[in-house]
């Protein structure tokens, strides 16, 4: 692989990294804290203390991530378009984008004020965190299968 190869390369791996960490960090930021309305941060009830960020710098960190990561895929649609990037790796980054943003989301479900039980709280951890758990779990089984793949025919490419 030429130096122009292992540029494209690194390059696709940085946007492939702002897309599946930006993406849960914009959801996050731009969603901005789930507390009931009309009554005092003091008088709610939490099932996770929030991060002590306002919500200003919240949105500011969400709209940063959000830039970050519309590039992030737009560099790998544009390398994808090229030839410079193997389609095959959107299974990959597809389920681990979708698990980060509903993380992003069970974060702010998790941590939102409430009278009484979190009822939210209680969904997101009995059923989102086993479907973010399976998206993780297909994008690992997909990046091994891809880089099996990768090494069976590089064996067979130097044994000929």
């Amino acid at each position: 692989m030429g130096k122009r190869g292992t540029h494209l390369t690194r390059l696709t791996a940085v946007a492939a990294v702002l897309l599946v960490v930006g993406a849960p960090v914009a959801v996050w930021g731009l969603m901005g804290q789930q507390n009931a309305q009309g009554l005092p941060a003091s008088e709610l009830d939490y099932a996770f203390q929030p991060p002590g960020i306002s919500d200003g710098t919240a949105a500011a960190l969400g709209g940063v991530a959000l830039v970050l990561a519309v590039a992030g895929a737009a560099l790998l649609v544009l390398a994808s378009l090229r030839g410079a990037f193997d389609h095959r790796w959107w299974g990959v980054l597809a389920p681990l984008t979708a698990a980060g943003v509903l993380a992003g989301v069970g974060w702010r479900v998790l941590t939102a004020g409430v009278i009484g039980a979190n009822i939210g709280a209680g969904l997101a951890l009995l059923v989102g965190a086993p479907f973010v758990g399976g998206l993780l779990l297909w994008g690992l089984a997909r990046a091994l299968w891809l880089a099996w793949e990768r090494v069976g025919r590089q064996g067979s490419a130097s044994a000929v």
